[in-house]
């Protein structure tokens, strides 16, 4: 399992040039069984990081390209009537994919975009009164622009809250950069990469990684970030038990890409800045929602047990 994982990322280091870090919080969040908020200007790299992704696990993938006509239907399916046999047939919509890009998700409306929700939180999906099971694993991987550009709806706290993961890709180190320049199409490395891994074997990943251990004195430190956040009086809102339980699974995942079998501190502080940063708004006038600098001080404010 180890030998694959760091397979994985080595391949993956190959595509995604100085993204060490953002690679390992992508992956740390689908071993988590959680999803994905990419949240960056255009052209940074969102969508061949989840190109690659699909790619070295070997797994279905869609691309949604979201824009203000979208109707949840096209996200989900339709029923279509077919005429030699007369009766209505379920035509299954791009959601039904291991790994779903939802390309720009902000350009639809509210919805739209909720045609995500119950695919995101229970991994099916109702349409006509019938409830389908998506495929598993089931990983989405939403890119979203600056709410400051035009022709954008914000997500609602409701649907951030699904998002187990934001994060920022950012500008490319020089060092990075010059080799983007001088080297081949990203795309076409993409279509050449080899899967380290099956969907069987991820799987099996996702598994484990609730059976890590955790001690009561680090269950105790989660429990205290989240009554800081709950209290302290900086956001309008506090993080949900939703996001406790996934703080608690992501840095599982975290402690096992490291190759260990029991949860530290560190692996709490290594993801928490990514779980609680799209979750939180300051509780001044215009309820700003906080980035992941200013969720990571948070972990200073609260001493580890």
């Amino acid at each position: 399992m180890q030998a694959s994982i760091n397979r994985l990322l080595e391949r993956a280091n190959t595509v995604i040039l100085g993204k060490e870090r953002q690679l390992r919080l992508a992956l740390a969040c689908l071993f988590a069984n959680g999803d994905l908020l990419i949240e960056d200007l255009p052209g940074m790299g969102k969508t061949t990081l989840a190109h690659t992704l699909a790619a070295l696990l070997g797994l279905q993938f869609q691309r949604i390209q979201f824009t203000s006509d979208m109707l949840p239907a096209d996200i989900l399916g339709a029923s279509i009537f077919d005429r030699e046999s007369g009766r209505f047939s379920f035509q299954p919509g791009p959601i039904f994919s291991q790994v779903v890009l939802a390309d720009e998700i902000t350009r639809a409306t509210p919805k739209t975009q909720s045609a995500l929700l119950e695919a995101m939180e229970e991994r099916q999906v109702t349409s006509d009164g019938v409830t389908r099971p998506l495929p598993r694993p089931f990983f989405v991987i939403a890119t979203q622009n600056p709410d400051t550009q035009i022709g954008t709806f914000p997500l609602p706290e409701s649907q951030l809250d699904r998002f187990l993961f934001c994060l920022e890709l950012g500008y490319p180190d020089p060092a990075a950069e010059r080799e983007l320049l001088r080297g081949e199409d990203r795309r076409a490395m993409v279509q050449r990469l080899e899967p380290a891994m099956d969907a069987e074997q991820l799987l099996q990943i996702q598994r484990q990684v609730p059976r890590l251990h955790a001690a009561e004195p680090l269950l105790a430190y989660i429990q205290a970030l989240l009554d800081y956040s709950r209290h302290s009086g900086r956001f309008r809102t506090g993080l949900s038990p939703r996001a406790g339980l996934g703080l608690l699974r992501a840095a599982q995942a975290w402690a096992l890409i490291d190759g260990r079998d029991a949860v530290l501190p560190e692996d709490v502080q290594a993801v928490f800045p990514y779980v609680a940063a799209h979750r939180l708004h300051l509780a001044d006038g215009h309820g700003t929602r906080i980035g992941s600098r200013q969720a990571a001080e948070i972990l200073s404010e609260v001493a580890i047990p």
